[in-house]
């Protein structure tokens, strides 16, 4: 079998040995190729999770915040109230010593 290399020297022809010497770098080429693709490919997959992840990060900490305002409100409320229990109690304390 004769082919014409048409990728460097369109004017030399190759023999069937010189073919198949031809067709395993291009082989190799193709399967880098491949390897490129699916490496880009999986970069863009873990870029668009971390922004994801980034958001869901975001998201949680405004929820953290939020539940920690409470809390504080929760303690400062509770320290309130014990304070007006304190209060009230020592009011029937003094009242029943009188």
């Amino acid at each position: 079998m004769v082919a014409q290399k048409t990728l460097f020297n369109d004017d030399q022809i190759m023999n069937e040995k010189d073919l198949k010497k031809e067709v395993k770098p291009l082989e190799k080429l193709k399967s880098l190729d491949d390897k490129i693709s699916a490496a880009i490919e999986r970069v863009k997959t873990l870029k668009e999770e971390k922004a994801v992840m980034e958001r869901r990060l975001r998201d949680l900490e405004e929820l953290l915040n939020e539940k920690n305002q409470e809390i504080e409100q929760l303690r400062s409320e509770k320290n309130l109230i014990k304070s007006q229990l304190e209060s009230l109690l020592n009011e029937i304390e003094n009242l029943d010593m009188d």
